[in-house]
Formats: structure tokens, sequence, C-alpha cells
């Protein structure tokens, strides 16, 4: 007799990430409609992510020198100083040890001069610490001298020679790297406010109007805009912060900007646009984030420069249009900086454009509808005149006159 047996099997449980295990998705939205939206790019530009429990550390000494652009004025400032001094008491404590085992120290007091000693007038660690800082730095002032007795201190000042160029190109380099550095120039391309949706060709358009405040112009600027916004698959996983891509143009060439003058970006909202389901009542219910990013070339020095700002949802205004900012004067264009985040209301639908377009798509009907009525109407209308007698009459009268005249011509003849 068979019998069943019932076989225990054991499954290994994943590891989920510590935001799932803490809360599961459905209160992750719970939670994040009971607090304030949290930004994950400034106004400003900055990236409101911090890393946290970075194990591999030593991925930061791999790249040293990005490391060291990367820091603190201050901090890079102490490190600057720091590299140098040591580098000076290094070599400064070398050059005292080589007199200190030669026995130079031991002969200051020679009246005759016949002991020839590695460096004249070292006398102590402070003549060798500013020895060391005259051969690193080539001043040479000439009173403290290397002679050609000592092979250790020939090879010794190769070395500082050599070590000496090295730190200088590197120390300096990434100086000049940092006070080059376009994250200034950044500051002077402004995004406006808020970003607005309004009709503009008969179609639903989210836009945003960029600027550039400098007489120096962005070389190669481009546009993009990337929306972010947490979602949940079909499957149950909860993607957070994820990001989709906002068309500015990109197909036909209009995220390329000669950036010359205040250009206001529009997206059209389209079918592919993740905006097509949203209309103005709930708009401010989404919980979402429009990050745009501009890039170009600085035109003076060549370097490549990204200036960022982003917009929540309580700064898209529906219904609303920017106001002009250029005038033509005596010559030349004037853009008047005073009003540009003006922004003035102006008559939209209130539906999402995908309503829009659903009742788009059903006018054309009814306006062929009517057509073909009115047609039918102005049809049956002239040939009920046509049959009225007062019609015909008036057709009959010319044709007696011309018999009429026609007899009066032939009795003539």
């Amino acid at each position: 007799m068979e019998q069943d047996v019932e076989c225990p099997a054991t499954f290994k449980p994943h590891k989920l990430p510590k935001q799932v295990r803490e809360d599961p998705p459905n209160k992750i939205a719970e939670r994040d409609r009971s607090r304030r939206l949290q930004r994950y790019v400034q106004k400003d530009g900055k990236c409101n992510v911090h890393h946290g429990n970075v194990r591999e550390t030593y991925r930061y000494l791999t790249d040293l020198f990005t490391t060291l652009v990367d820091l603190k004025w201050m901090l890079n400032l102490f490190i600057f100083v720091l590299v140098y001094t040591v580098t000076w008491l290094t070599f400064g404590f070398a050059w005292w040890f080589i007199a200190y085992v030669r026995g130079d120290l031991d002969h200051l007091s020679d009246i005759d001069k016949k002991w020839i000693p590695c460096v004249e007038n070292l006398n102590s660690f402070v003549s060798a610490f500013l020895f060391s800082i005259e051969t690193e730095t080539t001043i040479g002032y000439g009173y403290r001298v290397i002679t050609d007795q000592c092979p250790e201190g020939i090879l010794l000042l190769l070395i500082q020679s050599v070590l000496g160029s090295i730190v200088n190109a590197f120390m300096v380099g990434c100086m000049f790297v940092k006070i080059s550095q376009p994250k200034k120039r950044a500051e002077t391309l402004v995004f406006s406010t808020n970003a607005v949706i309004c009709m503009r060709d008969g179609r639903l358009c989210l836009m945003f109007r960029v600027g550039d405040l400098r007489n120096s112009h962005i070389v190669e600027a481009s546009i993009r805009a990337k929306l972010i916004k947490s979602k949940q698959t079909k499957e149950g996983e909860f993607i957070p912060l994820n990001q989709t891509d906002i068309n500015v143009g990109y197909n036909t060439g209009d995220d390329r900007l000669f950036l010359v003058s205040p250009l206001i970006i529009c997206h059209e909202i389209n079918q592919g646009s993740p905006f097509w389901d949203v209309s103005r009542s709930n708009l401010h219910t989404e919980e979402l984030e429009i990050v745009v990013i501009l890039e170009g070339m600085v035109e003076a020095t060549g370097m490549t420069c990204q200036a960022r700002s982003s917009y929540v949802s309580s700064e898209i205004k529906w219904g609303y249009r920017f106001m002009p900012v250029l005038t033509l004067e005596d010559g030349f264009y004037e853009v008047d900086y005073n009003s540009f985040h003006d922004i003035y209301e102006t008559n939209t639908p209130s539906c999402s454009a995908k309503e829009l377009f659903g009742a788009r798509s059903r006018l054309p009907f009814t306006w062929s509808l009517g057509s073909k009525l009115s047609q039918q109407g102005l049809q049956m209308s002239e040939q009920e005149t046509k049959k009225s007698p007062e019609y015909q009459g008036k057709i009959l009268q010319p044709e007696r006159n011309g018999d009429i005249a026609n007899v009066e011509n032939e009795s003539k003849v």
C-alpha cells in the first residue's frame, strides 16, 4: 500500500533591500503621501543623495587626482601646504643626516678649513631645512652649496630634483584644475522658477525657460529632461526614483540650443509622454519631479559645463504662459531679465492630453455629418426654388423678351 510521505522543503529566503524589509511597497506609498516630497535635485542643481556604507574606500585612492580635486577648498589648501612642508622636512632631515654621518657637524670650528664638507655652511637642522627648500624650489641663494667630494649628496640632489618636479606637477595641476572648474560658470545659467502647461499650436505642452546671463556664450548647448517618479511593476517590485526620459526635441533637433537669449523649452504631451494621463485636477497629487540638465562648452575655456535644476509637482503651473522678455530696440535686441520668471494665466483645457485627444477624434465626425446635412438642405432648397412658379416666371420672361426682340428685328428687315 502506497503512502504519501510529506517531504519538508526548505527555501532559502532572499535578502531584500533595507527599504523593502522595513517598509513594504504599500506602506512606502502611504508614508510618502504623509510627508513632504523630498527633492532628488535641489533648485541650485545639487543632488540630494548621500552615499553611505561604502566599504571599498580604497577605490578613492586609485584615482587620487580626482579625489583631491573633489575635496573642499579648505581641505585642499591644507593638503597642498602639508605635502610641500612634509617634502621639505623629509629632504632637510636627509641632508642633515648625511652631514651628521660624514662628521661635517664635528668640524664646524676648524680654523684651517682643511675639512671639505658635503654642503658648505650647513651647521644645523635648520640650515639643512633651508637648503632643502632652496634645492627643491631652485632658488639658489649661493650661501649653502654642495661640493664634489660628496657622492651621496649628489645622489640625494638628483632624487630631490626629480621628486620635487613630480610633486610640483601634481599639486600645481590639481590646483589649476580646481580653479578652472566650470562649476561657477553654471551659476550664470538660470532656469525659470516654475514650469507651465498650456496650449501651443493646438497641442498641450509642458514648458520651462532657460537663459544665460553672460555675454560669452555656451557652445554646443543641449538640454535634457528626466521624470523622477517611484513606480511599482506588475510583479509587485517597487522601484524608487525611477527615471523616465522627457522628449524636449531630440527627434527634431530642438534640444540643441543657440543660447544667445532666453529660450522656452517645450515638451509636447503626446501618447509617448509620461504626462499623457495627467490632468489639472490630479497634477498636484502626483509625487513627481522633473530634472532638467543643460550642458555645453564654455566659450572662454573650452571646458564642459553642466547646469541642473528641478521642478516638483507644486512648481508646475497649469494654464499659464511665460511673459515675453525680448524686445526690439534701436539696432539691437534687449532682454529684460526682470520678467524672466513671470507667467500669466491663459485659457487651457483642464482635462488631460488623452481626454483632449479623444474629444478631438470625435469632432471630425460631427463636423462631416453637419456639413452633409447642410449640403443636403441647400440642395433641397434649391430644388424647391426651381419648382416654384416665381422662379420659372423669371426664367421665361427673358426668353419672351428675346422672342419679341427677334420679331421686331425681323419686321424691320
